[in-house]
């Protein structure tokens, strides 16, 4: 048995374009080596992705939102 997901397998409805270009942010990110909460935000802010509320992310508003989404 794999322990891995397959792609959306946990997903119960399709990914917004929101979602799509919030998850290409975070792969790029974590592709350039950061890998923890404050780095992760850094980066999406230095990528320009703004967080929902058209502000900076913080990891606080970060965690929120994640959970958001995972709740769907």
């Amino acid at each position: 048995m794999s322990l891995y997901l397959v792609e959306h397998q946990a997903c119960s409805v399709p990914p917004t374009p929101y979602e799509v270009k919030l998850a290409g942010a975070i792969e790029e990110v974590f592709g350039s080596g950061r890998h923890d909460l404050d780095g992760l935000v850094d980066g999406l802010n230095q990528l320009g992705m703004l967080a929902p509320n058209g502000e900076h992310w913080t990891a606080d508003v970060f965690t929120a939102e994640i959970a958001r989404m995972g709740a769907r």
